[in-house]
């Protein structure tokens, strides 16, 4: 868990929503530390601000309705400029395939701004904070589809599967092993067996695939 108050960086083209959401989270007890209305004001204060949460939206300096292409630049640029900052993106965009763009450009949540209420905010900023991924229910829905669950996880053993739920709330090696009782050696050797058997080509997606696949959550890490 993270010390003190959640530092957040806002990134959103529309000023009096940026205002209205700074009111909202400091209310909460989370403190905006940056309050940005295009990627050039983010890159310029990130450093200065150093945020543990960036709250992104889509659609940024663009007359076509829809365009995101800004939106997933700034993820793309946090990922590998500040690996650290965790990225949530808050966008009115519903489409399932576009939340996977998020996820591929380095996000670690996803919310839809037609759903979502200011206790619902503070809790997602909570758990992608403390090293959760936030997957929608629509792209949850949509990778079950085009999956084949049981097959999928009959391929893992039960510690495998242990192991996988831990990836899907955050958790790095050594915390799995403290949490299993296992040695961070045994850990390793499990994670290489879940990319060999889910094909996932990062952690991230690994994340994901657990969470589509509905593989249970670990007991609340303190």
């Amino acid at each position: 868990m993270l010390a003190g108050r959640i530092r957040i960086a806002l990134l959103d083209d529309h000023r009096v929503f940026l205002e209205s959401l700074e009111a909202l989270l400091e209310r909460a007890g989370l403190e905006v530390v940056a309050r940005c209305a295009n990627v050039e004001e983010l890159l310029t204060q990130m450093g200065r601000a150093a945020p543990d949460v960036a709250l992104i939206d889509l659609r940024l300096e663009s007359a076509e309705p829809g365009e995101v292409a800004e939106g997933l630049h700034a993820l793309e640029l946090l990922r590998d400029l500040y690996p650290s900052v965790r990225s949530l993106v808050l966008s009115a965009c519903g489409d399932w395939e576009v939340m996977e763009r998020c996820f591929q450009a380095g996000a670690a949540g996803y919310l839809c701004k037609r759903d979502v209420g200011g206790g619902d905010l503070r809790d997602a900023i909570e758990r992608v904070a403390r090293g959760e991924w936030l997957v929608p229910p629509d792209l949850l829905a949509a990778g079950q589809a085009r999956a084949d669950q049981r097959s999928t996880l009959e391929r893992l053993t039960p510690r495998e599967r242990e192991v996988l739920g831990y990836v899907a709330v955050g958790a790095d090696n050594l915390q799995i092993a403290a949490s299993l009782h296992i040695t961070e050696r045994t850990v390793k050797a499990h994670i290489t067996s879940l990319y060999r058997k889910l094909g996932a080509q990062n952690r991230t997606r690994m994340a994901i695939l657990a969470l589509q696949l509905g593989v249970a959550r670990p007991p609340e890490r303190r």
